[in-house]
């Protein structure tokens, strides 16, 4: 029978040990234990900036009516973030014509994925189109408790919102109270005006004077800013 092939022998297998060692020098042996010291920063770095979720749910201004996407109030806030280089992304679910009615039926949709910071931008619909501020209170107060059971350590922001004398002097004054009244008794933050500066100038509108321009988007921007810094600051600086 013919061989096929002989095993080599023992001193042949610790003599090619030897060469592969003699390959690894000192040097190449510092590069790899580099390595390994650089890559274990950056998965420490990454796990260190991970970033968290600010969720805008909101109606027609969150949404951007009217002017081209990236201009709206959500994504000038998120532009700010990015320059403080705060580790949050903003999600807009703004749905144009929604209510507090609306915002409460779709919530469950919005919390399955973690929520960090939910900002709650409806109210506005229902007080043009005269419901009762105290529905609009109750819609507000479910939502807000919705969100804690979902996620506890969530921190919800009520962007306060009012409504022009012509809707009436006593609907508006009720209408004005319901957030800073669900912000107080909700233990929320508060934006207290979201479109202060902004609402009925003709030059920061559009023509139906209720939508803002890109120019009144970066106003509210800078208006819902005053509030949501300090919040994420605080919340970046939790262990």
């Amino acid at each position: 029978m013919r061989a096929v092939g002989r095993m080599p022998a023992m001193g042949t297998h610790r003599s090619m040990g030897a060469r592969l060692r003699a390959l690894v020098t000192p040097a190449l042996a510092a590069v790899i234990a580099s390595l390994g010291v650089v890559m274990g920063r950056a998965f420490a770095e990454d796990v260190a900036v991970a970033k968290r979720r600010l969720v805008v749910l909101g109606d027609s201004l969150a949404a951007g009516y009217g002017v081209d996407r990236g201009e709206g109030w959500p994504e000038r806030v998120g532009a700010r973030i990015q320059k403080a280089g705060l580790p949050f992304d903003v999600v807009n679910a703004g749905v144009s014509g929604d209510t507090t009615a609306g915002g409460l039926r779709r919530l469950d949709w919005v919390l399955r994925k973690p929520v960090d910071v939910l900002v709650i931008e409806l109210g506005g619909n229902d007080g043009l189109r005269g419901i009762a501020p105290a529905a609009t209170k109750s819609n507000l107060v479910s939502m807000v408790r919705r969100t804690r059971a979902r996620w506890p350590a969530a921190t919800v922001v009520v962007a306060g919102m009012q409504m022009p004398p012509s809707m009436g002097a006593d609907h508006a004054e009720l209408f004005r109270k319901v957030f800073p009244e669900v912000a107080r008794e909700e233990k929320t933050e508060l934006i207290p005006h979201l479109l202060e500066g902004v609402g009925g100038v003709p030059d920061l509108n559009q023509e139906d004077l209720i939508h803002p321009t890109p120019a009144g988007h970066d106003l509210v921007a800078s208006n819902a800013w005053v509030t949501l810094e300090p919040v994420l600051r605080r919340l970046h600086a939790k262990p």
